[in-house]
């Protein structure tokens, strides 16, 4: 059964005149008449009862009619749904984000966006970074907003958007305080809150003991909200991407020699057809004022 077939059944079973029905299907009679006789084939028996001014549904006509009608409605549906979400009138962009960046940076982002394509609907899905890659790789997400301290599989397209550095978090009455830089030195045997989500850490910490420097871990937690407010009650020092920092009661302080970066990217799965909200979505972002130079446009 072709949605042709479909399509002339039903609205011949409107007008119930097969030259009206030609017309209103842009095709000659003929070509109708065959593709209601093929379906008869198909179905069994005669649709319609052809008589001198008189065309009318048979009793298989009538039993298959609401079945036909029903298919028609639903192909016409989805090619209305898929017109609207080519043209962005109405579509829906899953968009995956780090647990570790700081939400105020997406968070203008996705305001532009809508309100440049006010019809699409957003779905926000965070978690870790390795979530995120897998989830992209799954297409469960359409895009993603990810940074790791290693190269992302090629199996992805990256665009960078920003570098964001590094930097220790304190409270207010820590002796650190007072200095306008931290140098790594001055984290020798330092409290710390751990951020345990943390892509960056195992590196860094990795770099800092090789230089003699080791951290005195006090606290772990998998939420940034947690590790900031055990920082500003005192426990320890933190270190954090600077736009993750959300918490206007505690001190930032850039860490120098050595000075730690990552580059965020937007990622998407490479030869993987998208729609058109993904493009709107990379071109917005494109566009958008990020904190740090954008490199994709240096």
């Amino acid at each position: 059964m072709e949605m042709q077939q479909v399509r002339y059944f039903v609205t011949l079973a409107q007008v119930l005149n097969f030259t009206r029905a030609a017309e209103l299907c842009n095709v000659s009679q003929p070509a109708l008449t065959r593709a209601i006789q093929q379906l008869e084939n198909e179905l069994g028996g005669p649709l319609f009862h052809r008589e001198r001014g008189n065309t009318h549904l048979s009793e298989l006509g009538r039993m298959m009619e609401p079945y036909l009608a029903t298919i028609h409605d639903q192909s016409c549906a989805a090619r209305e749904h898929a017109k609207a979400v080519s043209t962005l009138e109405k579509a829906t962009l899953t968009i995956g984000a780090m647990c570790t960046i700081g939400p105020q940076l997406i968070t203008e982002l996705i305001i532009r966006f809508r309100t440049a394509h006010p019809n699409v609907d957003l779905v926000m899905v965070d978690g870790g970074a390795p979530a995120m890659i897998e989830k992209l790789e799954k297409g469960e997400l359409e895009i993603a907003v990810v940074g790791v301290p290693d190269e992302l599989p090629e199996t992805l397209h990256q665009l960078p958007i920003f570098e964001e550095p590094f930097v220790i978090v304190l409270p207010p009455n820590h002796r650190l305080v007072a200095h306008n830089l931290v140098r790594a030195a001055e984290l020798h045997e330092e409290p710390y809150v751990s951020r345990s989500n943390c892509e960056v850490f195992a590196p860094v910490r990795k770099d800092l003991n090789s230089r003699g420097i080791f951290l005195r871990k006090v606290f772990s937690s998998t939420r940034d909200d947690w590790v900031q407010g055990m920082i500003k009650a005192g426990l320890g020092l933190g270190f954090f991407p600077e736009y993750a920092v959300t918490d206007p009661d505690l001190v930032v302080r850039p860490l120098v020699e050595p000075a730690y970066s990552r580059t965020i990217y937007l990622a998407t799965v490479r030869g993987r057809p998208h729609s058109a909200a993904v493009g709107a979505f990379v071109q917005e972002a494109r566009r958008y004022p990020w904190p740090v130079k954008d490199k994709a446009a240096a």
